[in-house]
Order: C-alpha cells, then sequence, then structure tokens
C-alpha cells in the first residue's frame, strides 16, 4: 500500500461541481477514480474559464486530477452493457445524474447491485427522495437560496446575495466524500454494499442551522433564530490607514489585550455590554464599529505589528493573485509546476493534509477526454475487437 486508497476503484458518473470534488477527494488520497463522461464534449467543468486547449480548462485540471477519463454514450446499449462490465471490477460508483434518469438507463442502485453486491453506490441528489422535493433539479445557486444563505447575507449586507464561489458544491461534496469513505469502511468490515444518498439541501440545512438554529432549538425558544456576531454587519475586513486587515480578539483574554494594547483597558469593566463573551455577543454591532473605527488610525504594518506582539488573532486579507504568492504556502510546498502533456507548464495544488506513513500521491494530473477509454475497457477483458467494435457503433469514444 503506498497510499491512504490504494486498491480501491470507483466508478465516477459525476458532472459539473458537487460530484467532480467529491470524486477529486479519492482520486487525490490514491484511489483510482475512472471518469465516465458523455461524448461528443465530456464534463461541462471542461469547458469554464480560459483553457490552453478546448475542454481542458483551468478549473476541470483541479477537479479532474489524478482520474482516468473514458467516453461512453450511455443512451447506447452497447455503451450501458459496457459500463455494467466495469461494475464488478470497482468498490464504488459515484454519481450526481438524477436518480429518474439512471433507472431509465438500468443503472439505478438495484440494478447494479445484481452484478456487485459489495458495491458501495453514492447518489448525491439535490432534495433527498424522501421529501415532496425529491427529482427537483438543483444548483448551487439555488440550494443557497433554498437554504438560507442568501437571505442570511440580506441581513448581515442590506441585500440577498449569493456567494461568490460555488461553496454549496463544495460542501456537499465533502460531505458526500465522507459518506462514501464511511461506507468503503463498512463495507471493508462486514463485506456488505449499500445505497448511500446525500442531498445538497438537507446537508445544507444542517450546516447552517447548526450555526443559527440558536434558541429556537429550545421549546419554548429562548432567542430568534440568527447568531449575531456572524450575522453582523459590521463583521468583515478593517480599514486601516493604507489598506485593510482582518482581526479577530475571541476570548476574554484577547479583548482584554486588545484595550490594553489600544491604551483604552477600562472599556472592559466601565461598559457591562462588554464584560463577558455572551454580553459582547448580544453587543457585537457596537463592538465590531467601534474595532473598526479604531483600526482607520494606523496602518496595516503597523497593526499587524502590535497585535501579533499582543498574541490577537489577525492577518492581511489577500486577493484572488496574492493568494497565489503566500509565503506560508510557499514555505508548504502547496503550490507545484507540473508538466501536462498537453497543456504545457500548469500551477497544481497538492492535497493540504499531510501523512506520516502513507502519503497521498502527487503529480496525478487531469485526463484528456477518453485519454484511457481503451485501456480501462482493455483492463476489464475487453479484447481489441470489442473495443474496435463500440467505437465504431459510436457507443465509445477514445482521445483524438
Amino acid at each position: 500500500m503506498t497510499a491512504p486508497l490504494s486498491g480501491i476503484r470507483v466508478l465516477d458518473l459525476t458532472t459539473v461541481q458537487m460530484g467532480p470534488w467529491c470524486t477529486r477527494i479519492l482520486a487525490d488520497l490514491g484511489a483510482d477514480v475512472i471518469k465516465v463522461e458523455a461524448p461528443p464534449t465530456g464534463d461541462s467543468s471542461r469547458y469554464t474559464g480560459v483553457p490552453r486547449h478546448r475542454g481542458m480548462s483551468g478549473s476541470f485540471q483541479h477537479n479532474g486530477r489524478g482520474k482516468r477519463s473514458i467516453v461512453l454514450d450511455l443512451k447506447h446499449k452497447a455503451a450501458r452493457e459496457a459500463l455494467l462490465r466495469l461494475v464488478p471490477t470497482v468498490e464504488a460508483l459515484a454519481s450526481n445524474i438524477r436518480p429518474g434518469a439512471l433507472a431509465r438507463l438500468g443503472l439505478d442502485y438495484e440494478q447494479v447491485r445484481k452484478i456487485n453486491p459489495s458495491i458501495v453506490y453514492l447518489s448525491m441528489v439535490g432534495y433527498g427522495s424522501g421529501g415532496r422535493y425529491a427529482g427537483k433539479p438543483a444548483y448551487d445557486d439555488l440550494i443557497q437560496a433554498a437554504s438560507g444563505v442568501a437571505m442570511l447575507l440580506q441581513r448581515s449586507t442590506g441585500q440577498p446575495r449569493y456567494i461568490p464561489m460555488a461553496a454549496i458544491d463544495r460542501i456537499v461534496g465533502s460531505a458526500a466524500a465522507n459518506a462514501l469513505l464511511a461506507g468503503l469502511l463498512a463495507r471493508a468490515r462486514t463485506g456488505t454494499g449499500q445505497h448511500i444518498e446525500v442531498p445538497m439541501f438537507e446537508t445544507m440545512a444542517q450546516f447552517v442551522l447548526s450555526e443559527h438554529m440558536q434558541g429556537q432549538t429550545f421549546d419554548p425558544p429562548t432567542s430568534p433564530a440568527g447568531y449575531p456576531r456572524t450575522l453582523s454587519p459590521h463583521r468583515r475586513p478593517y480599514e486601516t490607514k493604507d489598506g485593510y486587515i482582518a482581526v479577530l480578539p475571541y476570548n476574554d483574554g484577547q479583548w482584554r489585550r486588545f484595550f490594553e494594547a489600544i491604551g483604552k483597558a477600562h472599556i472592559l469593566e466601565a461598559d457591562p455590554r462588554f464584560a463577558d463573551i455572551a454580553t459582547r455577543t448580544a453587543n457585537i454591532d457596537s463592538l465590531y464599529e467601534m474595532i473598526g473605527e479604531e483600526l482607520k488610525h494606523r496602518t496595516t504594518v503597523e497593526w499587524l505589528d502590535l497585535l501579533e506582539r499582543n498574541d490577537i488573532p489577525c492577518i492581511r486579507p489577500h486577493t484572488l493573485e496574492t493568494l497565489l504568492e503566500d509565503p506560508h504556502l510557499a514555505d508548504a510546498g502547496f503550490f507545484q509546476w507540473e508538466e501536462h502533456p498537453s497543456e504545457g507548464r500548469i500551477r497544481t495544488m497538492r492535497e493540504p493534509s499531510t501523512w506520516s506513513e502513507t502519503p497521498p500521491p502527487t503529480g496525478r494530473l487531469a485526463p484528456r477526454l477518453g485519454q484511457h477509454s481503451r485501456e480501462i475497457l482493455a483492463e476489464a477483458g475487453f479484447a481489441a475487437n470489442e473495443i474496435d467494435a463500440l467505437i465504431e457503433q459510436k457507443a465509445l469514444m477514445t482521445e483524438g
């Protein structure tokens, strides 16, 4: 065993962001992830942004890394039969195709388990099958709205907005990876496979409400829903004399040291609103507004020096551009330059965790569309003439 998931093979029937993020986690940890793509263009995420070559976008370089690509037209009977011949060779199948569509193709759990009873079959869906929204289409923006995220931003900024990244796809994709790994562990212990459903809506409802249900947890309620600290309109990077800084005194000691450092130690004793964490939270808007005004009087460097000397959590905010040059990430070897066979020199990001005994593999790059079609079928026992016949029938597509 050379990597945490060496020996695990996963059929990956996912597209766009959430599903590929989930299976990318497994690929990063050493699983053999077989990415099944539809002709003629494959995963739509291949085409977002400005690629060097069509079908190999920057986004795909990161979500597709470490996977192998096979292109099968699953509307074609021969392609479906070919896919089912791959099923006995894998431990898991992951999909974010809507369950109804998979059932029509004969690729639902009940059909797949007949071929491989011990398979762990992961369904990533918009809404859980137990509720009335089951089967509805769902995307990141819709689930941000459905789970209350967009309206939380209205409470803190005055306008309903979406987080400016596909955060829900990645949060739910990470939860799905955890569920699949737990399913594989259960399989290893018991030999039993199972169907795991991970819904976006319910996952995000839990994610949001575990923080913001607050007093609505109790019967009768002890307070309105919403955590005041994270909803404060003054919770943001603060303006300094020449830029911005992120500062977060949190516990009693940090607040005491902050006010001592700015020569206003009397405030904590004199103002009962700021005496402890409960009263500070109840009056967080006033407290954060006070900090914001104070920080305008010195430069960012002056504040970083003062706050770090007093062990008060702070950091200079990054832009996307400066994040690429962060010295800590450089120390940690987080960014690496690799030579991609078709894309030339590309910037990659290593798997962030570190392992003392079974480190994840490195240098596994994103595949070209259909790059491994022949290779994957040959490993499953297909003869060369069978593969040629699938290509001739347009059930299978290979690179070029």
